[in-house]
């Protein structure tokens, strides 16, 4: 089985792209020869890629870029996401908008990204839906607290599993991935991740995969993590 790095070039799209793991994916891909784009909520990111302005929480930005996407797109990483809630008990914190805010991010705009972007999935050979998840949205590992951003991933999840069922018949694969961080900010109101390094690989690793009928959350290394 040939590595990433030796297999054909592809065309990827990555959202939430302009730093920490968006931008390191853009990165490696474009390193590896890949066509590489990204999507910005305002100003582009650096480095080598194609920039397009597109916030997932606005259903018709989506659409546009959708509809102005002629060519096959072999890869989606749904990397767009936020952190509110941190440090709240459950007797304080937590506000409504903040779930919200959440939910629109990390649910709803991974289902409107997947939406807008099938068309040009499917005039792809062999494309692939990457979902950037978390194990802290896994139901085994539930030591407690941040419970809007563990909410949120568990649906993500969820979301990932059924849209892998739903689109392995049409030849698209979907899997769900919980990278190892290093030292970024998530968008909005997010904090400083904790450090170490981020290993882009099962991105790469995705460009090998079959469609199956179930989607796995699986960590950076490749290793399955129990939902």
């Amino acid at each position: 089985m040939r590595s990433p790095s030796t297999l054909p070039a592809q065309t990827a799209l990555v959202t939430g792209a302009t730093r920490g793991i968006g931008l390191a994916l853009v990165q490696a891909l474009a390193a590896r020869g890949d066509a590489a784009h990204g999507t910005c909520r305002t100003a582009p990111g650096p480095g080598p890629a194609t920039w397009h302005r597109a916030d997932v929480t606005d259903s018709a930005a989506l659409q546009n870029l959708g509809q102005a996407w002629t060519s096959p797109l072999d890869l989606l990483v749904c990397n767009a996401g936020i952190y509110p809630g941190r440090g709240g008990t459950p007797d304080r914190g937590f506000p409504a908008e903040d779930w919200a805010a959440a939910f629109a991010v990390n649910v709803t705009g991974v289902f409107l990204t997947v939406q807008a972007l099938l068309p040009a999935l499917a005039r792809a050979e062999r494309p692939h839906i990457a979902i950037i998840a978390s194990a802290m949205g896994s139901d085994a590992r539930a030591p407690g607290g941040s419970y809007i951003y563990r909410a949120s991933r568990a649906a993500a999840l969820n979301l990932g599993r059924n849209l892998a069922a739903d689109l392995a018949p049409h030849g698209i694969a979907v899997g769900i991935l919980s990278p190892r961080l290093g030292p970024h900010r998530h968008g909005r109101r997010g904090r400083r991740a904790r450090r170490g390094h981020f290993d882009p690989e099962p991105a790469g690793a995705l460009r090998r995969a079959r469609p199956c009928r179930y989607g796995l959350l699986r960590n950076h290394d490749g290793r399955p993590i129990p939902f």
